[in-house]
């Protein structure tokens, strides 16, 4: 098949550093800097405090049809197209018996054990985002994290950053979160000792000593311009995670940082979106990604709705963003499998070219 095997992978992967760039690095820059700069004016204004309750979830909301949902919603074609392959319907039903059992799977466990699920959603979700920001960091030329040591606490930081450093400033309002995806199931958390003064200090003191050790090591094993993005990335996000509340910082990174970065790849990995991006440009290559998106997108939203009409739930906004965080939960365990598939196809597929060559 043309177009196929290794050297397409290597031709992905190279492909990456200009859509990593112009979809994944520009907005989310500055989206997340000019957010944590308006939360650091309002601590001397104190506007937030009076912020009415709809506009502190609109992030969340806006994930629903802009970036957040849709990045997920290509899962089907994307793992034959990091293998260098063209999707056929053996990829397509590959990928959804993966959505399937593990989707299944979770979903039941919530009933089953909610406090268990919701432990495991934040610890899936910190290795997830923690793996995102590894590859946008490989696209862009990152030789630092060719040492295993530099890789592995990049993951541990990248994903604890969102996962975290919100619970060490904002315990409050991260454990009402929390509380309320237990709630939904008729469950209870007591998590009473995760928020306590002397529990968040332990846990944001060895944290910061990870962050620190991790980019003095990267800093002695490559350096170099990707290491200096990389240090400026992880002090940023320490900022904004600290002085913008959780649900909003949450929201905004999930949309504009986490989302777009995988969505560049998604471009990477399709000849059609690098072609367009190529010939066209940022916006040509966001609408054929999207174009992808739009059918899984609209029936997971349907899905959604439908479950909040028969669990009979009223427009309580508290609870719609807890099911609808659940919903998240429940399509990202199959999400990071496939995730983690094109991870290994694309490496694969970088080994088998270097020892063709």
């Amino acid at each position: 098949m043309v177009g196929t095997g290794p050297a397409a992978v290597s031709k992905s992967v190279s492909a990456a550093r200009g859509p990593m760039l112009a979809i994944g690095v520009g907005p989310a820059w500055l989206a997340i800097g000019s957010t944590t700069l308006l939360a650091v004016a309002d601590a001397f204004v104190g506007v937030a405090a009076t912020l009415p309750a709809w506009l502190r979830y609109a992030p969340l909301a806006v994930s629903l049809v802009a970036f957040g949902l849709p990045h997920g919603a290509v899962d089907h074609l994307a793992p034959a197209r990091a293998a260098g392959e063209r999707p056929t319907l053996r990829w397509l039903a590959l990928v959804g018996l993966a959505y399937l059992l593990l989707g299944v799977g979770y979903a039941a466990l919530w009933y089953v054990a909610p406090a268990a699920s919701a432990a495991f959603f934040i610890g899936l979700t910190w290795f997830h985002w923690g793996q995102g920001d590894l590859y946008a960091l490989d696209a862009l030329g990152g030789a630092h994290l060719d040492d295993r040591a530099v890789r592995v606490g990049t993951l541990v930081v990248r994903g604890g950053l969102p996962m975290l450093v919100p619970l060490l400033r904002f315990p409050g309002r991260y454990r009402d979160v929390v509380d309320a995806w237990v709630a939904l199931f008729g469950g209870g958390l007591d998590a009473a000792w995760l928020v306590a003064p002397e529990t968040r200090l332990a846990l944001g003191g060895a944290f910061a000593g990870v962050t620190a050790a991790t980019l003095l090591l990267g800093r002695l094993r490559g350096g170099g311009d990707a290491w200096v993005r990389d240090a400026g990335e992880t002090l940023l996000l320490w900022a904004y995670f600290l002085v913008v509340p959780p649900l909003v910082a949450v929201g905004v990174y999930f949309c504009v940082w986490h989302s777009l970065r995988h969505i560049a790849r998604l471009v990477a990995v399709d000849p059609g979106a690098r072609d367009a991006f190529d010939d066209r440009g940022t916006a040509a290559a966001l609408f054929r990604v999207g174009r992808d998106a739009v059918p899984l997108t609209a029936v997971s939203i349907a899905l959604l709705v439908g479950v909040a009409i028969v669990a009979g739930f009223d427009a309580d906004i508290e609870a719609l963003a807890a099911l609808y965080l659940v919903f998240i939960a429940v399509l990202t365990l199959p999400h990071v499998a496939v995730v983690a598939w094109m991870d290994w196809a694309e490496t694969a597929g970088l080994a088998r070219l270097v020892r063709e060559q």
